[in-house]
């Protein structure tokens, strides 16, 4: 049924959506697709208010726009329908369209336009069909769920698959990891199987290097004269012949039972060689195979093509069978409401208004409080923005203060090392200058008393010391305690060793010492 209906929306009608039996249900569930089949036969005089959206307000707008059009044409719409479409149930959009095109095709047979039809009604009909169309509205309203709703299952859908992903994630993370470790405990311990045997074989092979070097003396025999050795040679040599002599009969017994088994199992397939020859032979010998096959073929053919008519004979009943129900059905339905009509009228109608009056009331009542809400939702964002902008200032000052705080702290350790740095090249320029001094005055005073003439040994030590950042004078000063006098003791000795080794360095080279 659902091919016959894609089959003429799409080749007859043309919509502007392709139809497909697998996609039906969702491509009629907001029902602009319907608006537009009643607008091509021109029932649907206001289908540019129409909506292609899927949310839940263009789907209740569209529904309740084609209501009166369905009651129409007589085809049987109601909320509960309209639901069943909305929610994409299986097989509500297919019988309702299918509904849609008997209809259809009877209206087109009578040749009578939607206007033409709509002023054949009585005026009666046509302000209950008004009150109808409300009341309609207003159900299906509660029936269809708010787009807020929708979304919200739709993202509450969304995190659960991620969820339930993640999950699976990390049960296969934890799989692969359990089967890692699983390999690695196999894998040590065939590692420690295999170094066990390697070890076991290696303690069998030096049991055996063991056994093979001991040397083991004999015994000496009491009787071991030279006719008892010769006689236990003798019947050494008797013994050897005697197994060579069973393991040569022991030989010929197995090639006889192997060439008697050769011979019994060549027989056999000759045997089966020439049956099977014989059987193909019979075979395709003459060609009735091949016919019987053609025969077998054409029958089938023939077989498949009966079975293909009586089914669409059998469809052509069956559709038949339902278009004659289907009128039976609606004749007694509106037999059926043209006899209740006269008496219930009056009593629906005064059930309706007081139901529209209800409907107005809560409508009323719902929009007071969604106002209130509002405002209170309003005040409740005014407030959050409030203390936002408090914390934001309120960090701002902080920062500041930080910052602040922090430029000090860097100043202040900036003036640290500029001093250090300042102290220590100070500390450097002046016992460099002082050992110049040092060495100055010493020129100076061994000058005046010596007549300007210094030993050439002296001065080389001079220099030394002083390239070596050592002083020149000694240091005797004993006033300020142990350590300073340990300290002064340590220099006198860095000086005496490192003359010491200058000594002896121009000792090994011959360097004059005068």
């Amino acid at each position: 049924m659902s091919e016959i209906l894609c089959q003429w929306l799409n080749q007859e009608l043309k919509v502007s959506r392709t139809v497909s039996p697998k996609s039906f249900a969702k491509t009629f569930s907001n029902g602009y697709l319907i608006g537009e089949v009643l607008f091509k036969f021109e029932l649907q005089s206001d289908f540019s208010e129409f909506s292609e959206s899927r949310v839940s307000t263009a789907k209740l707008n569209n529904f309740s726009r084609l209501q009166p059009t369905l009651h129409l044409l007589g085809v049987q719409f109601d909320q509960n329908v309209a639901q069943s479409i909305i929610t994409e149930k299986p097989g509500a959009a297919t019988k309702l369209l299918y509904q849609l095109y008997i209809a259809l095709q009877k209206k087109k047979k009578t040749g009578l336009t939607g206007l033409e039809i709509q002023t054949m009604q009585p005026q009666t009909n046509q302000r209950l069909q008004a009150l109808k169309s409300e009341a309609f509205r207003e159900r299906l309203k509660n029936l269809i769920p708010r787009q807020t709703d929708f979304n919200l299952m739709r993202v509450t859908c969304r995190f659960q698959e991620k969820c339930k992903q993640m999950k699976e994630d990390l049960a296969r993370m934890h799989f692969e990891k359990f089967e890692k470790i699983q390999k690695l405990e196999e894998e040590q311990r065939h590692f420690n199987i295999e170094k066990q045997r390697l070890n076991r074989r290696r303690q069998n092979e030096i049991m055996a290097k063991i056994q093979a070097a001991i040397i083991q003396i004999p015994k000496p025999e009491p009787n071991r004269t030279l006719k008892a050795i010769e006689a236990q040679k003798l019947m050494k040599k008797k013994k050897e012949a005697e197994d060579v002599a069973n393991e040569i009969k022991k030989f010929e017994a197995l090639i006889k039972k192997d060439l008697q088994t050769r011979e019994s199992i060549s027989k056999t397939s000759l045997d089966t060689i020439d049956q099977t020859a014989a059987e193909l032979l019979n075979t395709y010998s003459d060609d009735d195979y091949i016919k019987k096959i053609q025969k077998r073929l054409e029958e089938d053919a023939f077989a498949r093509e009966q079975r293909e008519k009586r089914r669409r004979r059998l469809l052509m009943d069956q559709l038949i069978a339902h278009e004659a129900q289907e009128e039976a059905y609606r004749e007694e339905q509106l037999i059926h409401r043209l006899m209740r009509q006269s008496q219930q009228e009056r009593r629906i109608a005064v059930q309706l208004m007081h139901v529209r009056h209800e409907k107005e009331v809560l409508w009323q009542n719902r929009i007071f409080r969604e106002k209130q809400f509002e405002e209170r939702r309003l005040k409740d964002f005014q407030d959050a923005l409030d203390r936002e902008a408090a914390l934001t200032k309120q960090a701002k000052i902080d920062f500041a203060e930080q910052t602040l705080r922090a430029k000090e702290i860097h100043e202040k350790i900036a003036m640290e090392r500029a001093q250090q740095r300042y102290e220590k090249h100070y500390g450097i320029c002046a016992e460099i200058l002082d050992q110049i001094l040092d060495l100055c005055t010493k020129v100076a005073d061994y000058r005046l008393l010596t007549n300007n003439l210094i030993p050439h040994k002296m001065m080389r030590d001079w220099k030394e010391l002083f390239f070596s950042g050592n002083p020149i004078y000694e240091q005797t000063s004993h006033t300020h305690g142990q350590t300073e006098s340990t300290e002064d003791h340590h220099v006198e000795l860095n000086k005496r060793n490192l003359l010491d080794s200058k000594d002896y360095e121009d000792y090994k080279v011959q360097t004059n010492m005068e």
